[in-house]
């Protein structure tokens, strides 16, 4: 094992890393997508019959797993037994979408934008203003964004400027966070504002926000680092951060999963990448996880290829060459993508096991920086393998393998089981208390937005339902 971690920690060329980057993004269906596309453009490239193990190469009869990678040499419960599964015929069966799900107990009905916000922001405005709230709320574009100015409202409506801001700021910090910006660039900074509540914020995202969103969005770094005295890695540091946490259109960020939280998971992953069990389907027992990779056999470079290289004429050797090369250049690529995800879902499943296994209050505060760390990649990289990959857990959810990282989820999930077990409806104050008594040290304003991303009312428009009591 640790020879095959040192190998892989070999310089790599720019292609290599270019299209091992670009292969890790892929979820299992994009990447037989792929495999597809170069079988067919390549023929250097060649998919035989016999299904090797794609970790050890040892051949597999049948469907069966590889009878190495898939047993583990250690019985340590903590440790995970990771291996790549060559599957090619694995699609979501219908019991992955029409899985029973316990009822939400406070899911709101399907609404409109600006019936949605209202509703949040009511109780924090007079009545007047609540007229005023639902005259701006009825300018909104289809990204959540003010179709008219400021001015323009307090001459039709009559209302101080004053007034009409203070509204507007009332909406801007309702879910989704921004909404009601009168542009991109104020959505940002109110959405940085929130944020500087639960994380730490790079020195120059307010500054880059503020007057440099036209060379970041053409990646102008060395000229932005020049600008403002500082390294290109701070500069680009601080664009990762913009581009993962903020977006300049409210109305787009997660407006379907917002609106109806209550909404199982599957009907977005249909198809999950990973899979996850307890092996012999003990729960006592380690857990097992399959990467798919979606092969019926093996794919490797055609050895008949070089022979016919030097049988050919003189003109035809540089494209076939280049043929070779591209076919030689992606199993190696695809070996390091799978031995990159390998050792992602390792670490992930041993820290992550009591979400795994009991739900997601368990969830640890896991961060994709520490992983990069611990696994001595870049931060991207862990970013990259992430991205779109949905994993299925030992109870058959699917869920995205980004929210092993989803630093609010367990706080939300205590948040729910206290309202749901509530003897009457607690402000948000009162929330955050009983949080802290859990150990959850978090903001009113957090509070309030957790609740309503999690579709629960505001107190006074809760009604408690006693269990028995």
């Amino acid at each position: 094992m640790q020879q095959v971690q040192r190998l892989s920690q070999k310089p790599l060329t720019t292609a290599h890393l270019a299209q091992t980057m670009t292969l890790l993004t892929l979820t299992a269906e994009e990447l037989r997508q792929q495999i597809d596309s170069e079988l067919a453009g390549n023929p250097a490239l060649e998919l035989i019959e016999e299904r090797r193990c794609p970790k050890c190469h040892r051949k597999l009869s049948g469907t069966a797993n590889c009878p190495v990678c898939s047993i583990p040499g250690n019985p340590n419960v903590d440790e995970p037994v990771v291996f790549l599964s060559p599957r090619e015929d694995f699609y979501a069966k219908k019991d992955y979408f029409d899985l029973e799900v316990e009822d939400e107990p406070f899911m709101p009905a399907a609404e409109e934008l600006p019936t949605y916000v209202l509703r949040q922001v009511a109780p924090d405005l007079r009545a007047e203003e609540r007229g005023l709230a639902a005259f701006l709320l009825t300018h909104l574009d289809e990204d959540g964004l003010l179709t008219t100015s400021l001015i323009e409202v307090a001459r039709y409506t009559h209302f101080p400027l004053s007034v009409i801001e203070k509204v507007q700021r009332v909406i801007q910090m309702a879910d989704p966070v921004g909404v009601g910006s009168s542009s991109t660039t104020e959505a940002l900074l109110i959405q940085l504002h929130v944020l500087r509540e639960t994380v730490e914020i790079p020195d120059l995202a307010e500054d880059l926000i503020k007057d440099g969103m036209e060379d970041l969005s053409h990646h102008q770094y060395a000229e932005l680092a020049h600008r403002y005295g500082v390294s290109q890695k701070k500069i680009v540091a601080a664009a990762r951060f913009i581009s993962e946490n903020l977006n300049p259109f409210p109305a787009r960020s997660h407006w379907g999963d917002t609106r109806l939280p209550a909404a199982p998971v599957t009907q977005v992953y249909h198809q999950p990448d990973i899979l996850i069990s307890f092996l012999n389907e003990d729960p006592e027992n380690p857990l097992v996880v399959e990467i798919i990779m979606p092969l019926s056999g093996t794919l490797q470079v055609n050895p008949l290829f070089k022979q016919a290289i030097r049988q050919a004429d003189e003109n035809s050797k540089p494209e076939l060459r280049k043929d070779l090369e591209k076919a030689s250049l992606f199993v190696k690529c695809l070996q390091q993508r799978n031995h990159t995800m390998e050792r992602l879902m390792t670490r992930v499943a041993s820290l992550q096991r009591n979400y795994i296994t009991r739900g997601e209050k368990y969830l640890k505060p896991v961060t994709r920086a520490q992983l990069s760390r611990e696994l001595e990649v870049h931060e991207s990289t862990i970013s990259r393998a992430v991205a779109n990959k949905a994993v299925q857990l030992p109870n058959k959810k699917i869920v995205p393998l980004s929210s092993f990282f989803d630093r609010s989820l367990n706080v939300r999930s205590v948040l729910k089981e206290i309202i749901e077990d509530e003897p009457k409806a607690y402000s948000d104050t009162e929330l955050v208390g009983l949080l802290n008594e859990k150990g959850f040290d978090v903001a009113r304003r957090t509070v309030a937005k957790y609740r309503a991303i999690e579709g629960v009312l505001p107190a006074h428009l809760r009604k408690v339902t006693t269990k028995g009591r």
